[in-house]
């Protein structure tokens, strides 16, 4: 979308009110927020609200030193000792009028429930720019992070009793704000790809009682599977939940971190530098357009929230996040905010849009092209470890351990999934599943490392189990999560190597 007047020649979102809960419909604008907009005119004298006087803040300025776009292999940390740095200086009332500031009067004060209107201003044109939504009223609001996002959505769209739905495999901590308040969570069937449409149809179809009020899933570098669903499937996914007129809530912390393909080997060789503007002038335009679509970018209902966050792409400590959604729908999150959260810390928000500003929309596509670079690299080291400890004999696997373990090359996110066929156990029948899983953790741990098991993330945490032993001709696998962004290289190759001799130890092999 190039200009509010291209917008504006957009079709509104559908009316789909109906899907708010009885908690959102019953929530009503603060009164004393209304009458924010009075304190803050110069022309009012404002005796109304209860506001500190911004003199008696206690911070005269704060200021921090970050890379100044472009930037050229500034995660390594030689080179970026000698990168060029831009100093961010917010003092208390901007005096000198310096573009891009929210001064500290502002930032420090109680501020907008939405977010300060500089950095939605910056968002919006970001989420134009990146995402182009297919509707004229979206909106956007600041959360404190996906996380308080999601629950803000789960009492914004959800009541005691009602179900949602979620990839069969999910992140726990979203599964546990959607329980403790009751809610209900179904699994949705899927590959290490994402969600199967078809098999999703067929369950909503043969649904019986009211039907989900929502589904939430990570459709990028998901979490823990690491999968992301293709284009075609997801505008397949859309059109069924739009069929059976379910809200779709994306939760989108890895969405630049899309990579390469993976090749063989390709960790042995330095990642190259991304070109520059002055090397490729359309380097921006290619980066999106490699970029999955979101479900936000299909959406002609206006039934996608979209939750976005910078944890992963600056830093978590920001607790910096925003929900993009139709208006209607954006306006109740706000009602919550007013009462709630408030606001996202007004200091993150004043350093936050120094340096996107700073950055400019360009700078900031520079920074993702340069993450997108570096995770592509440590994905590669990852999955050529995995192949060296895992496929290639060694020592402790003569013949290797493909016919026990196998994965899909993650192409987005932080994680990869490995899937053990547990039958060849020789403790399967003696042990079964679910306790060979929780064996196996404790003796990586007792070998030195960390990986996730898999049930750890069902979605549905109380599924019915049974004594009986599968056929034969049953799969029965369990998974475990690992990932590759947390440490360095070295320790990330040892970890794999410590997990395949595990694995080994385990089936007997070595």
């Amino acid at each position: 979308m190039s200009s509010s007047q291209d917008r504006a020649s957009l079709p509104k979102a559908k009316d789909l009110a109906h899907h708010l809960s009885e908690e959102s419909r019953a929530r009503r604008p603060s009164p004393l927020k209304t009458a924010f907009k009075y304190a803050i005119d110069p022309k009012i004298v404002s005796l109304g609200g209860g506001l500190p006087l911004p003199s008696y803040f206690p911070f005269e300025s704060i200021s921090a030193t970050a890379p100044a776009a472009p930037f050229t292999d500034y995660n390594d940390v030689e080179k970026s000792a000698q990168a060029p740095t831009v100093e961010l200086t917010i003092d208390r009332y901007n005096r000198n009028q310096e573009p891009g500031v929210i001064p500290l009067a502002t930032a420090l004060q109680y501020g907008h429930s939405a977010g300060s209107p500089p950095l939605l201003k910056w968002i919006n044109e970001h989420t134009e720019k990146v995402h182009h939504p297919l509707y004229s009223d979206w909106d956007t609001l600041l959360t404190v992070g996906n996380t308080q996002g999601w629950d803000a959505i789960l009492r914004t769209f959800t009541t005691r009793g009602d179900t949602i739905l979620a990839e069969e495999y999910t992140f726990s901590s979203a599964m546990e704000a959607a329980h403790a308040q009751g809610v209900v969570s179904v699994p949705v069937k899927v590959d290490l790809e994402g969600i199967l449409p078809d098999a999703l149809d067929e369950q909503l179809n043969n649904w019986t009682g009211p039907k989900p009020k929502l589904l939430y899933t990570i459709p990028t570098g998901q979490n823990p599977t690491g999968g992301t669903i293709s284009n075609e499937r997801r505008k397949a996914v859309y059109d069924v939940l739009s069929k059976h007129d379910i809200i779709i809530v994306e939760d989108e912390p890895y969405y630049f971190l899309q990579m390469d393909p993976y090749a063989p080997g390709a960790s042995k060789e330095a990642p190259p530098a991304p070109p520059t503007l002055a090397e490729d002038p359309e380097k921006h335009d290619k980066f999106l357009s490699k970029l999955i679509f979101s479900y936000l970018s299909l959406d002609i209902d206006g039934r996608v929230l979209r939750l976005d966050s910078l944890s992963k792409v600056l830093a978590p400590g920001t607790r910096l996040g925003w929900i993009v959604a139709q208006e209607k729908f954006v306006e109740r999150l706000v009602r919550l905010n007013e009462v709630s959260v408030q606001t996202v810390a007004g200091l993150s928000q004043a350093v936050v849009y120094s340096l996107l500003s700073n950055w400019g929309q360009d700078g900031y596509l520079d920074w993702l092209v340069e993450l997108r670079k570096e995770y592509t690299h440590r994905r590669n080291v990852c999955i050529d470890a995995l192949h060296e400890y895992f496929i290639q004999p060694t020592e402790y696997a003569p013949n290797g351990l493909k016919e026990f373990v196998e994965w899909k090359d993650p192409s987005a996110g932080m994680f990869f999934w490995l899937k053990l066929n547990i039958r060849k156990h020789p403790k399967f029948a003696e042990l079964g599943s679910k306790k060979l899983e929780e064996h196996i953790y404790n003796k990586a741990i007792e070998h030195g490392v960390l990986f996730i098991p898999g049930s750890w993330f069902l979605a549905d945490q109380h599924p019915v189990e049974s004594d009986a032993v599968p056929s034969d001709d049953a799969e029965v696998s369990i998974f475990f999560r690992g990932t590759f962004a947390t440490v360095p290289h070295d320790k990330l190759i040892a970890g794999v190597k410590l997990f395949a001799e595990t694995i080994a130890s385990e089936f007997f092999l070595n």
